[in-house]
């Protein structure tokens, strides 16, 4: 097998892949925050290579080996050169995550929190006959509310529609400016993990 990874998709896996990638010492981290009064947004990638130790055809489940263990990821039915992955063979893995939070107003978070949490699914594949490529994403968007903000702590916490409270670090300090407590964010999350086969030497 050679280095070159022919990246093409993403798919869904299982939380454990993605857990067990991002806490691999050999891998490739980027990490990109924005943040802007009443505007913030953060987008985390990890990237790593892997074996493939272990195929089921019959669950379309495939163990990878990384250096914290094996790990499964799933390949749906539309993965239609599933038959082509091999014991051995290498592959390339990038797990990303996004999240972003934005104040809205109290007339726009009324309208969007009819029906609860919107959520989206999608999967890509390689085209038949190339090299196993597949994957898919996850989006999940939100109404929450600000219940307390703490400017000497620097953080902000919020309430979701399940009345769960969580507290978040605020690093642009102008964010105090604009949010209060009674204030409306729309929150989106987001991850993707895309698997490609390297092609093997020829």
């Amino acid at each position: 097998m050679n280095t070159k990874s022919i990246l093409a998709g993403v798919l869904i896996a299982t939380a454990s892949a993605a857990t067990a990638l991002a806490q691999q010492s050999d891998t490739a981290a980027a990490t990109t925050i924005k943040s802007e009064p009443g505007n913030a947004s953060i987008v985390s990638t990890v990237q790593a290579s892997a074996e493939v130790v272990g195929i089921d055809k019959g669950t379309r489940t495939v163990t990878l080996k990384t250096p914290k263990g094996n790990t499964n990821v799933v390949a749906s039915d539309a993965v239609k050169n599933f038959d082509q992955i091999k014991i051995g063979d290498m592959v390339t893995v990038r797990y990303t995550r996004a999240a972003n939070l934005k104040l809205i107003s109290p007339q726009e978070a009324a309208a969007e929190a009819a029906g609860g949490p919107k959520e989206s699914e999608g999967s890509t594949t390689a085209p038949p006959g190339a090299e196993p490529a597949f994957g898919g994403a996850r989006q999940v968007t939100s109404i929450a509310e600000v219940t307390a903000v703490d400017p000497t702590a620097s953080t902000i916490t919020l309430k979701n529609a399940e009345g769960d409270l969580r507290t978040l670090d605020v690093r642009n300090p102008d964010q105090f400016k604009v949010v209060k407590p009674g204030d409306k964010v729309r929150v989106t999350y987001a991850e993707a993990i895309a698997v490609a086969v390297e092609p093997e030497n020829k």
